[in-house]
């Protein structure tokens, strides 16, 4: 593929240097939310076989199942629940309820309790070609893991917990046998990585970025599994992969920004020289991106407009370089990679190479206008997956409207105009400060829980914390102790303990 082919189709087809990066944004999000996330994740992890695009077609096949099981006033044989009364199960007590928009779509969509469940919800889209937004999660476990491993221990571990054991609570595993009893196929079975497809930790030194913080926190909610009911565990577990997962992909959109920022410079002649140089310059000290109690998406809109323009910036380079008989090195993910790449570029692509890049990346910011404004193709996908991910879900049924209390924006006002905010709810915050506090001794003061937020780019100053939104909230749930002693007179309170009633009331 040459330039000039690039320039008639710009994401249609990315530069092998580019795609295998650590750091390229793989799989490319869309649409999601916290419950199909994890109801994807069952799948990747545990039910082999089972793609995306199967599951709409699933849930249709089994309401007709129970149809034709009421006709005939039959059960499964293993099965304990009739016809009308697992239809209930299903549509009432497992509800998970549908958007304004989706009112009038007849589906089945339940809380991803147990693993069976996702054999029929949860698919990103009802039609067409769903991603998989499981295999996110995966990789950035293979990203935040120290080294392949233990991120393999984890990506076991995380199976063990996401399993239906004895340990689980009696509604648990009668759920889970149910729906075995209608749906026996496929059995929850460990599905190991792809070692070809994971890739090694980025190059990013000894520094906190979302996916490494998103791996030890992950760890941290598995092991409180034993100490919370199914259904209180995996409202944290949500949390959790939501505010990570939307976390590394604005992180991605600035890295490589950062990236084009650099191979511009080498256009000019100058830019990194070496690893390090290269390493300080990609790698940001300070991500921010949900400044607390304030509008973040203009911003976030903003980070996805200049990765979509880096991304055009960068495959028009290393097809150029290509052009020019150079094999451009791995740019993403490897701080040695780059600055080779950028003498790569000093070297072979200067005067009308130079001029003719430029002119290729000019020409197609302005003919893909819409892309970069986020209006349409990969630029609205990914806003989209981020918005979506984020804020608290807008209900058609009004009643369930106080359903999702995991959410990080909420409407400032209660009419349907009103801007999302950053604020946190309260399960969201239950799982943040449990996981700040994991694996230390001793009081903390609520500067810790700032400082672990600020790891996945939420910005406050904890000298506020007492008179906000976010003190009251920790007050109300009992998640701190005004102590005059403290930093900011507040000290962190465990959520949970060892002596945690099983079965007690989220």
């Amino acid at each position: 593929m040459s330039l000039a082919d690039f320039r008639d189709a710009p994401w249609g087809k990315s530069h092998a240097a580019y795609g295998k990066g650590a750091l390229a944004m793989s799989p490319a999000p869309e649409y999601a939310t916290s419950e199909v996330v994890l109801s994807s994740l069952y799948r990747v992890i545990g039910l082999p076989g089972v793609s995306e695009r199967s599951v709409p077609p699933q849930g249709t096949r089994l309401q007709a199942q129970i149809r034709k099981a009421r006709e005939r006033a039959s059960k499964p044989s293993s099965g304990t629940l009739d016809p009308d009364a697992f239809d209930t199960l299903l549509n009432a007590v497992l509800e998970s309820p549908k958007r304004s928009n989706q009112s009038a779509k007849r589906f089945l969509q339940v809380t991803p309790l147990v693993p069976q469940l996702a054999l029929f919800s949860g698919s990103p889209r009802l039609a067409g070609n769903p991603w998989t937004p499981g295999t996110l999660v995966r990789r950035m476990i293979w990203l935040g893991s120290p080294n392949r491993s233990a991120a393999e221990e984890t990506w076991k571990y995380l199976f063990e917990a996401l399993a239906v054991c004895d340990d689980d609570d009696i509604f648990a595993r009668f759920l889970q046998s149910e729906v075995e009893a209608w749906l026996p196929e496929p059995n929850w079975e460990f599905v190991p990585a792809p070692p070809e497809a994971m890739p090694d930790c980025p190059d990013v030194g000894g520094g906190a970025f979302p996916a490494r913080q998103f791996v030890q926190d992950l760890n941290s909610v598995i092991a409180a599994k034993d100490l919370l009911t199914r259904r209180q565990w995996t409202s944290l577990l949500e949390a959790v992969l939501r505010l990570g997962t939307v976390a590394h992909v604005v992180w991605l959109c600035e890295v490589h920004s950062r990236v084009w920022t650099c191979l511009s410079e080498a256009l000019n002649g100058t830019g990194p020289k070496s690893a390090a140089d290269a390493r300080a310059r990609v790698y940001p000290d300070r991500f921010s991106f949900l400044p607390l109690s304030n509008k973040p998406l203009p911003g976030i809109r903003d980070s996805i407009s200049r990765y979509l323009t880096a991304r055009l910036g960068i495959n028009a380079t290393l097809w150029a370089l290509e052009e020019a008989g150079a094999a451009p090195a791995n740019v993403l993910g490897s701080a040695n990679g780059l600055a080779e790449v950028c003498d790569q570029v000093r070297s072979f692509c200067t005067g009308a190479r130079s001029s003719e890049i430029r002119d290729t990346v000019d020409d197609l910011v302005d003919r893909e206008t819409r892309t970069l404004l986020c209006r349409k193709g990969i630029g609205s996908n990914i806003n989209e997956f981020v918005t979506y991910s984020l804020q608290q879900r807008q209900t058609a049924n009004p009643r369930l409207r106080g359903y999702d209390q995991g959410y990080l924006l909420r409407k400032q006002g209660p009419h349907t105009n009103s801007p999302w905010i950053v604020s946190l709810g309260p399960v969201a915050i239950i799982a943040l400060v449990h996981c700040s506090l994991a694996g230390v001794a001793g009081p903390r003061s609520v500067h810790r829980l700032a400082q672990h937020l600020a790891q996945y780019g939420v910005a406050m100053d904890h000298r506020d914390i007492p008179q906000n939104e976010l003190g009251h909230q920790l007050r109300m749930l009992g998640l701190v102790l005004d102590s005059p002693d403290a930093e900011s007179g507040m000290l962190l309170v465990p959520p949970f303990r060892p002596n945690t009633i099983k079965g007690a009331t989220e």
